[in-house]
């Protein structure tokens, strides 16, 4: 007795899942785009002198100016006569000085001033700045001991610093403060024609009054920072920077980029995420 054959059913399949896209890689949120880098000449280091000398403008002019000077009126022949017969015990004392800021806004200006062209004229790196900073100390020492012990010298200093009085008026203060901002607002439009932009995978060099471009790959690009200035550095957070571009031999020395730090960091995080990305689709 044969037994009914049951058809062969084939096992059930299941059809074959599409892979799914991938996925368009996205850049970090905080990676710029482009980052432009600009040298700057040293004149942007006096902008302490120029508030300095704005607000010794306004002082000036809400005080009304230089102080007039009196004049005193003429004596007649027989009192001047008279007068010089008198012994000296009885002339008179000579008058009390009048109002002193104009001397105050000048000497502090100059002070300034000179501070600032102290800080452009030389070089302060960190080492120097200390002992700079130590015989600075050192001599602070030494003036109040030797002040200490003879009581009747300082004064003496005192009344010889007093007795130099330089003066100035409102239109001088105001001159220089408006005559260097012209001269800063035109560095800040002659940078339109020659700076640097570290953008995608290339380094750009614009230049040039129709903006000529000259082209440097980016990739494998290695970025020196140097700070040689410390004064420098606390008023523009200024620097050096060395970009030494893949395939040249020369490299591009920028003196100071106002905001060097940032500007580093911002460069290091561009070309680390094109590093990755380049890496991440060579494997693919």
């Amino acid at each position: 007795m044969s037994t009914p054959s049951t058809p062969n059913n084939p096992p059930a399949t299941t059809p074959p899942v599409p892979p799914a896209p991938k996925a368009p890689e996205k850049k970090p949120h905080d990676t710029p785009d482009r980052i432009i880098l600009v040298s700057y000449p040293k004149i942007m280091f006096l902008y302490p002198t120029v508030l300095t000398a704005l607000f010794c403008g306004l002082v000036m002019w809400f005080k009304g100016g230089l102080p007039e000077t009196a004049v005193l009126p003429e004596k007649p022949a027989a009192a001047a006569d008279a007068a010089a017969d008198q012994p000296a015990a009885d002339a008179p004392a000579p008058a009390i000085a009048g109002p002193t800021y104009h001397y105050v806004c000048a000497r502090f200006f100059l002070a300034v001033f000179v501070i600032n062209l102290v800080v452009i004229a030389f070089d302060f790196p960190r080492t120097t700045s200390l002992t700079w900073f130590f015989a600075a100390v050192a001599i602070s020492i030494g003036l109040y001991t030797l002040f200490r012990f003879n009581e009747g010298l300082l004064p003496k200093v005192v009344d010889g610093l007093l007795s130099v009085r330089p003066a100035a008026n409102t239109s001088f203060y105001f001159i220089y403060t408006f005559g260097m901002l012209f001269l800063y607002i035109c560095v800040l439009i002659s940078r339109r024609f020659d700076y640097w932009e570290v953008k995608g995978n290339e380094l750009l060099h614009h230049h040039g009054f129709l903006s000529d471009l000259k082209r440097f790959s980016a990739p494998n690009l290695r970025i020196d920072k140097e700070i040689n200035d410390v004064f420098e550095y606390m008023l523009l957070r200024s620097g050096r920077l060395i970009i030494h571009p893949s395939n040249e031999r020369l490299a591009v020395v920028l003196e100071n980029v106002i905001f060097i730090n940032a500007k580093e960091e911002k460069i290091t995080k561009m070309l680390g995420a094109l590093q990755v990305r380049v890496r991440t689709e060579e494997e693919l």
